[in-house]
C-alpha cells in the first residue's frame, strides 16, 4: 500500500476545540411527548485522519509497523492484533458466544462491507454473526442532510470494527436509531435492553449534563433502562467525551450517559506499544499540554479525555471514600484514544476518500471496554453485570496493580480548567487501562 500524498480530514472530523457530542436545546414544552423527543440531541465527532486511500490498496496485510507509521506520518498506527497484545488479551479469550451490544443513530450504509474489508485487511475471522436491528425504522443515509450523518457513519465503523478486532468471535449486534433525538436513542437502547441482546452495551455519545436541564423525562428514562439492565446483568459503557473537562461548557461538565452510576464511563490515553505490541506506557490523552502531545504533535491538537464530577448525581457507594468528591465523577477506566497514537478503522461510504484511517477519540474505549467484558463473561461463564462495583472494589487491594495500568502523567485541561492524573484514581483517567489477563483471573476466577 501507499500513502495518498496529501492528508485530508473527514467531513465529520471534530474541529480543534470542539465537543465529543453537543446538546441543542430547542425550547419547546416539556409537557408534549412529541416535542420534548427533540429536546436533547447527541452528537457524535469521531477523530480520523485518512492513512491508506482505496486506490492504495493492494489487498495485502496491513503494511506498516507502528515506528514506521510514526516515521511515515507523523502518528503511530496500531492494529486489532497489536492492541490485543498491548493490553495483554490471551488468545484463548476471544468473545466465543458472546454478544456485543453497539447503540448509534443513522448507521453506516457500508457497514457490513466495511467489516469485512477490515477482516481481510487484518488477518480477522469473520463475526458468527452480525445482526443489524432497526427498531424504529431504518433511515435512508443521505450525507447532505444537517444531520450530522457522516459523522454517525465514521462512529459505526469506529464502534463495530474496534469491537469486533478485540473480540473477534463474538456476535456484534447493532442498534440503530433512524435518528440522534435523546428520546430516540433511548428507545433504542431500550429495545436492546427488552430483548436482551447481550450482556455488554457500547454507548460512544453523549451530551453535557446542563443540557437535561429542565427536561428530567430523557433522564429519567435512559436511567429506569439502565436500572433495568443492570438487573439482568448487563454491562453499560459510554465515552467520558474528546474536548477534556469542559466540553465545550465554561466549567467542567460530565457527559450523560457517562455519568449514570449504571454506567461505566471510558477515559482516554496515549497508549505506546512496541512494533510487536508490547506494552511501553501511557499517559493521559491531551493533545493541548506542552510536552504530553506524542510524536512532536505535527498536526497540532484533536482533543483531550473528558471526565468531570457530575452536577446530577451524587457519588455511587462503589466511589466513596475513592475519588473524594461528594459526587459521581467520571472517567471510572481508560484505553487508549489518540490519534496520535491510533486504531486503523476502514471508511467505505466516502467515494474517493474510501480507505484505512487513524482513528481516535473516547469513542474507541467505550466499545473496547464491552468487548473485554465479553472476554471476561465468556471466561466467567456468566455476565458480570454491572462493572463499576467490581472494579472499584479492587482499588486498594494486592490485585489492583495487576490489574490496572495506574496513569499518573498529564491532565484534560483542553483549553480551560481541568484535573490532574496522579497515581491511584484520578479523574480524567479513573482507576486506569486494563491489563486483560489479569482482569479476567480476579474477576472470573
Amino acid at each position: 500500500m501507499k500513502a495518498p500524498s496529501k492528508w485530508k480530514y473527514l467531513s465529520g472530523a471534530v474541529a480543534l476545540g470542539g465537543s465529543l457530542a453537543l446538546a441543542t436545546a430547542l425550547g419547546v414544552p416539556a409537557s408534549s411527548a412529541a416535542q420534548s423527543t427533540s429536546t436533547v440531541t447527541y452528537n457524535v465527532s469521531p477523530i480520523a485522519k485518512l492513512a491508506v486511500s482505496s486506490q492504495g490498496t493492494t489487498g495485502s496485510s496491513w503494511p506498516y509497523t507502528p515506528s514506521q507509521c510514526v516515521a511515515d506520518f507523523g502518528l503511530s498506527c496500531y492494529t486489532p492484533s497489536e492492541l490485543r497484545t498491548g493490553y495483554n488479551i490471551p488468545a484463548s479469550a476471544n468473545g466465543a458466544g458472546q454478544t456485543i451490544v453497539i447503540v448509534d443513530a443513522y448507521g453506516s450504509p457500508t457497514i457490513r462491507q466495511d467489516l469485512a474489508v477490515y477482516d481481510s485487511e487484518f488477518g480477522v475471522p469473520a463475526p458468527p454473526a452480525f445482526n443489524i436491528y432497526y427498531p424504529s425504522g431504518s433511515p435512508v443515509y443521505n450525507p447532505l442532510q444537517n444531520h450530522n450523518e457522516t459523522s454517525w457513519a465514521e462512529e459505526t465503523s469506529l464502534d463495530v470494527e474496534q469491537a469486533h478486532g478485540l473480540a473477534p468471535d463474538a456476535t456484534i449486534d447493532l442498534v440503530v436509531a433512524p435518528n440522534n433525538y435523546g428520546s430516540t436513542l433511548n428507545n433504542a437502547v431500550q429495545f436492546a435492553v427488552s430483548n436482551h441482546l447481550g450482556n455488554t452495551l457500547s454507548m460512544s455519545y453523549g451530551a453535557p449534563e446542563g443540557a437535561f436541564s429542565g427536561n428530567n423525562d430523557q433522564l429519567s428514562q435512559a436511567e429506569a433502562t439502565f436500572q433495568q439492565g443492570t438487573g439482568e446483568h448487563m454491562s453499560f459503557f459510554a465515552s467520558s467525551g474528546d474536548s477534556g473537562a469542559t466540553e465545550g461548557e465554561s466549567t467542567p461538565s460530565s457527559l450523560f450517559p457517562a455519568s449514570s452510576p449504571y454506567v461505566t464511563s471510558v477515559g482516554g490515553t496515549n497508549l505506546f506499544l512496541s512494533n510487536k505490541g508490547a506494552y511501553k506506557s501511557e499517559t493521559t490523552w491531551n493533545d493541548a499540554e506542552a510536552g504530553e502531545c506524542p510524536f512532536g504533535c505535527a498536526y497540532g491538537p484533536f482533543g483531550a479525555t473528558g471526565g468531570a464530577p457530575s452536577v446530577l448525581f451524587s457519588a455511587p457507594s462503589y466511589q466513596q471514600g475513592v475519588t473524594g468528591y461528594s459526587a459521581r465523577t467520571t472517567s471510572d477506566v481508560s484505553f487508549n484514544a489518540s490519534v496520535y497514537t491510533a486504531t486503523m478503522i476502514y471508511l467505505g461510504f466516502l467515494g474517493s476518500n474510501n480507505g484505512f484511517y487513524f482513528f481516535g477519540g473516547t469513542s474507541e474505549g467505550a466499545p473496547s471496554w464491552s468487548a473485554i467484558t465479553a472476554l471476561i463473561n465468556q471466561a466467567a461463564g456468566h455476565p458480570l453485570g454491572a462493572m463499576n462495583e467490581r472494579l472499584y472494589a479492587l482499588y486498594g487491594t494486592r490485585a489492583y496493580s495487576n490489574d490496572f495500568h495506574d496513569i499518573t502523567q498529564g491532565n484534560n485541561a483542553f483549553f480551560g480548567p481541568g484535573f490532574n492524573a496522579g497515581p491511584g484514581y484520578d479523574i480524567p483517567t479513573g482507576l486506569g487501562s486494563p491489563d486483560v489477563a489479569n482482569l479476567i483471573k480476579t474477576l472470573a476466577g
